[in-house]
């Protein structure tokens, strides 16, 4: 099975919530979907833009082809872009029922490797480096990455992969509830100099989306 993350630009949420869409998947071959949606719910959160805003990151675990995909939700966006993604779960996010909003900020971050690291080189640093500080510093608890194995549409921008992170909702307006510091401003710096010093190590302080999201997710069969 396949996992996909799709890009939309200008979605219609409530057209990718409809259960007419996830009929349409399911009979395409998609075995399981994620919506994760720039809505009213996370208004008040931060987003960073490297152009027109990503406004809906859709995930599909699907069986058929990718085309199939893009073509239904095509129907609920002015623009899709697609890729197959490597899932590697560093941290698990608690379940939550089909359809329910889960309770959560969910950022999904879209990374650019930058050109003058290798690519193994930038995935040691990552990987290896990054993660455990980014997860440490934070009031994390989901991490998800996702490494593109390739576009599956022919206009995608470069993307090299997809975080998703999940924090506590009051981390959309309260710094210490997003970094975890406990209401400390002298720890509340220490963290955030030790991550944003890490970000930089692997070019994601340039060239990066970060899109707030609520998150749902369905079983489709």
């Amino acid at each position: 099975m396949t996992k996909l993350m799709l890009a939309l630009w200008g979605a219609d949420h409530a057209a990718l919530r409809e259960a007419a869409l996830r009929t349409d998947l399911a009979a395409a071959g998609v075995r399981r979907l994620q919506l994760n949606l720039d809505d009213a719910d996370v208004a008040p959160a931060m987003r960073i833009p490297t152009d027109e805003p990503i406004s809906a990151v859709v995930s599909t675990w699907t069986e058929g082809d990718p085309a199939a995909v893009t073509a239904l939700l095509a129907g609920a966006a002015d623009r899709v872009a697609g890729w197959s993604v490597d899932e590697r779960r560093r941290l698990d996010p608690p379940e939550v029922a089909d359809g329910e909003r889960a309770d959560t900020l969910a950022n999904v971050a879209v990374l650019r490797k930058p050109a003058e690291l290798e690519t193994a080189e930038w995935m040691r640093r990552w990987m290896v480096d990054h993660t455990p500080i980014a997860i440490r510093t934070q009031a994390t608890f989901g991490y998800l990455q996702n490494v593109v194995v390739e576009p599956v549409t022919p206009d995608a921008p470069y993307v090299s992969a997809f975080v998703e992170e999940l924090f506590p909702s009051a981390g959309m307006t309260d710094m210490h509830a997003f970094y975890g510091s406990g209401g400390d401003d002298a720890e509340l710096g220490r963290r955030l100099e030790l991550l944003m010093g890490s970000v930089a190590r692997i070019g994601a302080d340039r060239d990066l989306d970060l899109v707030p999201t609520s998150r749902y997710t369905y079983a489709l069969g």
